[in-house]
């Protein structure tokens, strides 16, 4: 059986791939668990500075849970009177978004194709997305009587707004990636045929950029979200005063000053 998750790092860039494309690239089991630990192994390693989440094939990004694997869980679980099936938010979809928006290095989602429920949510939770022109949106879940998880219930509020983001969830259904860039879902719309190569492109960049910078900037916008102008100016305080000690800040002065390409090293 072909791994349901891919992960390769090289020279900073974490590329992690959701493998399963003959289902659409849905979430069983042994790919939740693969790619939580795929995602949390990014996050830990110093030696990576950016995070490119792709998937294989040319339909779908992720349509979020394997339904037909997630029928056969729950009617077991009605038979056994128990309720494990629906612990997987708890022991896998949680992990990733912690893991996708708390990580101190960018992450680009590079959105090949349909990206529904839980696939939506760790789109929401990439910092940059870059979508093909022939993607699609939906959140999925009242279609299938289920509530929002993912992070969708807080991600996608602050993406598109309060009243867009009721009406998505109440009503799901297909956001072209036209619309999806218009709503602020999409970053960048590119031809399907160069998506890989410029989610690539603008991971590579972020992976070379000053990696301290980038870190500080994820957690001022967390930050923000939930806390007070006065308590985020203070956060802001911090926070410069640890970019501003970074090796990256001292070369990128360096370099403005002598008109040259600063050339960082992530610390």
């Amino acid at each position: 059986m072909a791994d349901t998750v891919l992960y390769e790092v090289h020279d900073g860039l974490a590329t992690i791939t959701l493998n399963r494309p003959e289902a659409m690239n849905a979430l069983s089991i042994a790919a939740k668990v693969a790619l939580r630990d795929a995602v949390e192994a990014a996050a830990e390693d110093d030696a990576v500075r950016a995070v490119l989440l792709t998937a294989a094939g040319d339909r779908a990004f992720c349509v979020g849970q394997d339904l037909k694997e997630h029928i056969g869980l729950l009617l077991a679980d009605r038979e056994a009177g128990t309720g494990q099936t629906m612990t997987t938010v708890r022991e896998h979809y949680n992990p990733i978004v912690r893991a996708l928006t708390g990580m101190p290095k960018p992450v680009v989602a590079g959105v090949n194709g349909v990206a529904a429920g839980a696939g939506l949510g760790f789109a929401l939770a990439a910092d940059f997305r870059v979508v093909a022109d022939t993607a699609a949106f939906n959140t999925s879940f009242a279609g299938v009587a289920l509530t929002a998880d993912s992070g969708v219930s807080w991600t996608l509020p602050r993406v598109v707004g309060p009243g867009r983001a009721a009406d998505l969830l109440l009503f799901p259904r297909s956001v072209t990636a036209q619309e999806a860039y218009e709503l602020g879902i999409a970053n960048r719309v590119v031809p399907a045929a160069e998506l890989r190569a410029e989610a690539e492109r603008t991971a590579r960049a972020l992976a070379e950029g000053p990696t301290v910078a980038y870190a500080a900037l994820k957690e001022a916008m967390a930050y923000g979200f939930t806390h007070s102008l006065a308590e985020t100016l203070e956060k802001e305080d911090e926070l410069q005063s640890r970019a501003g000690a970074s090796e990256d800040h001292a070369i990128a002065v360096r370099a403005f000053v002598g008109k040259e390409t600063p050339k960082y090293l992530g610390r």
